[in-house]
């Protein structure tokens, strides 16, 4: 993918993945994390071979990050990373079946601390 010519020319890839069967990257689901400058971060995957569908989320809107991981994942080294955020059309993407989901996770969770203190958003928590 040319990051440069579909995003701009500030546009630098951060971290991409697919989505794997039984570790191997044999799918049409591709995820990336791009950053524009110093303007944005955003997450898009990316289904589909001759019709694709993209799907993007500003880094800076998610709120929750879960990890999960089958026997199956443990062993091939793949999990799933569930990234929530507080867009209508988007409340939840999946990353499914991707490499080294622990460091994955580590670093969607800082870069979301770090866009949410760069745009001034905060989350605030109601306890009932």
């Amino acid at each position: 993918m040319n990051v440069k010519k579909r995003y701009g020319e500030n546009a630098v890839l951060i971290w991409k993945d697919r989505k794997r069967f039984c570790g191997l990257p044999l799918s049409f689901t591709r995820y990336y994390l791009i950053k524009n400058g110093d303007a944005w971060f955003k997450t898009f995957r990316d289904v589909g071979l001759l019709s694709t569908h993209i799907e993007e989320v500003n880094l800076y809107r998610m709120y929750d990050i879960s990890l999960s991981q089958s026997l199956s994942d443990k062993i091939f080294g793949t999990g799933t990373v569930v990234l929530y955020s507080n867009d209508e059309r988007q409340p939840q993407l999946v990353l499914k079946n991707i490499k080294n989901p622990f460091q994955v996770r580590d670093m969607f969770s800082q870069l979301i601390e770090e866009q949410r203190k760069a745009n001034g958003v905060h989350v605030a928590e109601i306890q009932g």
